[in-house]
């Protein structure tokens, strides 16, 4: 199966502080990945690195390499704003912007040239619906993202992702500031979407990685400890500190 994105010897500092030590890391396509591991591990910074998200914080170091579809992200011809508009990030808490749903959801393409009311209203009405939420928003798309609940906004930030059509979709516990319901519905999404999109989250609940996960990953004090199939891991553990923590023995 094939890596859409790859790590290989991936570290990085905050500063003098290493984050991340020597991660080497494939994440398969229509495949969702899930980064495990307690508070502080490195998990999110993992992920906010596969589309260049830490060089954003100043003081940020990286060494080795990512390679997405066979080419490195960091060679200097790469275009972080088109990278990103193929490799899109979801943030833990909903940050629709303050606009109606539908501006939230036309942005992107807006900011990639599509103007055509036309063409703009296939794609927000296509996005909504692939983020499960078009049939409770259709008929007050003119109204503010921010009158919608939490679960809602969450679906409508989905919505904004999918509407530049990324090739993969990057969340960051996407679910921990919900409540269950909102997570049952944004867990049922995730299924629907492996089937379009390459998915990497980052999650502390590992019931969740065992529902929504084919791969998983567990980090601990920056390093990639172990990863293999989601059953795998949980069922058969290779490495001592896996059980531990998968078994509530820290963390």
């Amino acid at each position: 199966m094939e890596a859409v994105l790859r790590t290989q010897a991936l570290s990085l500092w905050y500063g003098s502080v290493q984050a991340l030590k020597g991660v080497s890391l494939d994440v398969l396509e229509n495949r969702v990945t899930a980064l495990i591991g307690p508070s502080g591990c490195g998990k999110s910074t993992f992920l906010k690195t596969l589309d260049r998200m830490t060089q954003l914080i100043p003081g940020v170091r990286v060494e080795g390499e990512i390679v997405y579809r066979g080419r490195s992200i960091f060679d200097p011809a790469v275009d972080v704003t088109t990278l990103r508009r193929q490799v899109g990030m979801v943030f833990q808490k909903p940050n629709p912007f303050p606009m109606s749903i539908y501006d939230n959801v036309a942005y992107g393409p807006r900011t990639h040239g599509i103007r055509r009311h036309g063409e703009l209203d296939a794609i927000v009405e296509k996005s909504l619906r692939q983020a499960a939420i078009w049939d409770e928003v259709k008929d007050r798309l003119k109204r503010s993202a921010l009158s919608l609940s939490g679960g809602q906004q969450q679906r409508i930030c989905i919505a904004r992702a999918l509407a530049v059509e990324p090739d993969v979709l990057l969340m960051d516990e996407a679910t921990s500031a919900l409540d269950p319901i909102s997570t049952s519905k944004i867990e049922e999404l995730i299924a629907q979407l492996r089937e379009r999109y390459t998915i990497v989250i980052v999650t502390h609940n590992m019931q969740q990685a065992v529902r929504v996960s084919d791969q998983c990953a567990f980090f601990l004090q920056g390093e990639l400890v172990e990863a293999g199939d989601t059953q795998g891991v949980f069922s058969a553990p290779k490495d001592p500190r896996t059980q531990n923590y998968i078994t509530g023995r820290f963390g």
